[in-house]
């Protein structure tokens, strides 16, 4: 059965939500510094069902006590830019600053047509245009929301964007400027993913942290090794590992046997549904050759490239151990959430990461301090 073939009600989503509470508790209980979450709409699959990050993660901010709450990320063309900005700030001022703001451009045609945008949506000229317009809306949106929150009055004039639009009237004059309310109380880190080469020059000079997904490891170290170089060029240089983040998709089992066959079908749903977006383009053939925009990995071909980790805890310590030497790993996100894990799945899976992988790695829970703000309580 294809994955687009299938149908979930609206229980089955809201019961979703009651999952991702829980979750959040056993993170939060357990050490893990952020929780990340994924905005798309109209998933009637039942794959990825969050619509509105922010407000549901300003939802889990009051189930929890220290974890943070991350977008993973807010599809920034699909939104207007300054109702985006205040809706985050807004959502960081209640929860005494535990939100991160993480941004992308979208993935799914489905969504952005409907939303008032395009994607790319395959490797051919008509997906390098809808490509193009993406990344330019992409980019004015990030200039407004940025410049909105760090000015007390601000304009902005762009091909897409212009804000205050010309000729406002407002009590007897016009509108020459306009001003956030609220803005956030701190600066605000913007987390990007990282893949094509354009993003691969722009995220690092637009001063946003890098985000890595489904590489192969030459691919990986290279886009790694060449944001470093871009921001020692622009004169803001970074730390090994510093203001980058690798996300590795993770099933572990209490034997390598046991996690491959319960990591099987949900590695292989998770495939079948990205491939025909290119999400696996970075996959190598057994020869090194490039395999083909649409390629859909087996989960042979996953864990022999290190590109997802599913296996033992030694298997699993083992893969996040090589990309943590080979990068200077200092932030990982987990994708432990396959497709058809059950709730006490989830949370076997964040406990035996927290209390049996990170020890074997010899490394702690630590989260970040908080920043010293009061949350509206």
């Amino acid at each position: 059965m294809s994955p687009t073939s299938r149908r979930y009600g609206n229980d089955a989503v809201i019961e979703c939500y009651r999952n991702l509470v829980e979750w959040s508790r056993t993170a939060d209980a357990l050490g893990y510094d952020t929780m990340w979450l994924t905005e798309h709409h109209f998933q009637f699959e039942g794959y990825e069902v969050l619509p509105n990050l922010i407000q549901f993660g300003q939802h889990l901010a009051m189930q929890t006590k220290q974890l943070r709450l991350g977008q993973m990320f807010n599809v920034v063309p699909q939104w207007h830019p300054l109702r985006l900005a205040e809706d985050f700030a807004i959502a960081d001022i209640i929860t005494g600053g535990r939100m991160e703001f993480g941004v992308g451009r979208g993935t799914v045609p489905r969504e952005a047509w409907n939303l008032g945008t395009v994607v790319a949506s395959g490797d051919n000229a008509m997906s390098a245009e809808h490509d193009r317009q993406n990344r330019l809306i992409f980019e004015e949106a990030m200039e407004v929301i940025k410049k909105a929150w760090t000015n007390e009055r601000f304009n902005y004039q762009g091909k897409h964007f212009q804000f205050p639009p010309n000729d406002i009237p407002d009590r007897g004059t016009t509108v020459g400027d306009i001003t956030l309310i609220p803005r956030p109380e701190r600066h605000i880190d913007v987390y990007q993913p990282v893949t094509s080469p354009e993003t691969i020059e722009y995220v690092p000079r637009a001063g946003h942290k890098a985000v890595y997904w489904l590489q192969n490891a030459d691919s990986q170290k290279d886009k790694w090794d060449r944001y470093a170089q871009i921001r020692e060029e622009m004169g803001s240089p970074v730390a090994p590992g510093e203001d980058r983040c690798l996300v590795l998709n993770m099933h572990i089992g209490r034997t390598r046997e046991e996690a491959l066959k319960r990591g099987k079908p949900g590695h292989d749903e998770f495939c079948s549904f990205l491939a025909p977006y290119g999400r696996f383009s970075s996959y190598r053939n057994a020869d090194g050759s490039k395999v083909p925009f649409d390629f859909c990995p087996t989960l042979e071909d996953s864990v022999n490239q290190k590109i997802q980790a599913v296996g033992s805890v030694d298997d699993v310590v083992d893969i996040v151990g090589f990309w943590r030497d080979l990068l200077d790993l200092k932030h990982l996100t987990i994708f432990f959430d396959f497709p058809g894990l059950t709730r006490d799945d989830m949370n076997e899976q964040l406990h035996l990461f927290a209390e049996e992988v990170m020890p074997r790695l010899g490394e702690k829970m630590e989260r970040r301090p908080l920043p010293a703000l009061q949350p509206l309580v």
